[in-house]
């Protein structure tokens, strides 16, 4: 994975975090994560496609996830409510848009957000693809930004431009 890739998400999360919960985002020493199992009990999914490809996770503890969305929503709001996920996949989506946007001359999508809430769940990513966990601490607690993307490569953007005009 290009390292220039992991700032961005960096800048991101500060940027939203700061911005849209006056939450100021501590970050740590980004590392390879070596296994499937999500960091914590809820995780927010974004996928990307075009010039970059991958997933991007936010993943919280409960406890953690559950502060944070009611500084988001303005109101206390714990997993078991209707728009706890729907919290939590805007967030992952703010930030996953505000990285792409930083990333140059690169044509990029994300996908609508999927979102976990459970114990011991897992997040399967592309096996050839390293997966960087990026650890996050706030006064509601920390959480972790895992990114697994990578460039497409030139050969698959030409296929897909040819498919596309067939």
């Amino acid at each position: 994975m290009d390292a220039g890739y992991i700032t961005p998400f960096m800048q991101s999360t500060q940027n939203v975090f700061a911005t849209m919960l006056q939450l100021q985002v501590q970050i740590g020493e980004p590392r390879v994560k070596t296994d499937r199992a999500a960091s914590y009990d809820i995780s927010g999914i974004i996928g990307m496609s075009g010039d970059v490809t991958g997933s991007v996770v936010l993943s919280f503890p409960t406890e953690t996830a559950e502060r944070v969305v009611s500084l988001f929503t303005g109101e206390e709001i714990t997993k078991a409510h209707d728009d706890f996920a729907d919290a939590v996949g805007e967030l992952v989506n703010m930030i996953a848009g505000g990285a792409k946007g930083r990333f140059k001359d690169r044509k990029v999508s994300i996908s609508c957000p999927s979102v976990v809430v459970g114990k011991d769940h897992v997040v399967s990513t592309q096996k050839d693809v390293p997966c960087i966990a990026i650890p996050c601490e706030t006064d509601c607690g920390q959480f972790v930004i895992e990114i697994s993307i990578q460039d497409r490569k030139p050969n698959e953007t030409a296929d897909a431009a040819a498919a596309a005009s067939a």
